[in-house]
């Protein structure tokens, strides 16, 4: 049995306006095929870490223009010109842990990509774990990647259930567009 998501409740009272609402319908949870964009919420996600999602939310396009809109290749040349101009970027969080991790995991998945063509394949070819596996791979892979970051970026990336409980309007809409769920 399928415990229920919390954040579904909290969002079906929102209204439709609110970015929380938009994203629960619109992204959480739903596959995204662009690495780019794979990373883009890892970078969020690694944000997130010690502060509330309602800060990330309203950044959010803050970091897409201040993170080249979420590039790989740009991301992974970063010099410390770069690492200045974000620690001076009051529209994002400005943490030069968080700004290397960024920077040395877009490194790290341009080697996946040369090994696997893709970030998505890499994350395929290793589809299913269960979330303790992944959390050890990532922690392996990547920096900035404990339990909980990782917990979230694969279950709004669609590769672990969670995002939506089975009383949700999305989760229907989800399992019809995932084939990563039904596995």
């Amino acid at each position: 049995m399928e415990l229920e998501h919390p954040y579904c409740k909290l969002v079906s009272k929102l209204e439709s306006t609110n970015v929380h609402k938009t994203y629960h319908d619109e992204i959480y949870g739903f596959p995204i095929s662009s690495d780019d964009e794979l990373f883009g919420t890892l970078i969020l996600e690694i944000n997130q870490a010690g502060l509330s999602w309602d800060i990330i939310m309203k950044k959010s396009d803050n970091f897409r223009n201040a993170y080249s809109n979420f590039n790989i290749k740009i991301i992974a040349k970063y010099q410390e010109k770069d690492i200045e101009r974000l620690m001076n970027n009051s529209g994002i969080v400005r943490n030069k842990l968080k700004i290397k991790a960024a920077i040395y995991n877009a490194q790290k998945i341009i080697e996946l990509q040369k090994k696997y063509g893709s970030f998505k394949n890499w994350l395929l070819n290793n589809h299913p774990l269960v979330r303790e596996e992944w959390v050890k791979l990532f922690k392996k892979t990547f920096k900035f990647t404990g339990g909980e970051i990782t917990n979230e970026f694969l279950m709004s990336a669609s590769f672990l259930k969670g995002a939506h409980d089975k009383n949700c309007s999305i989760y229907n809409k989800i399992i019809k567009t995932n084939p990563y769920w039904l596995q």
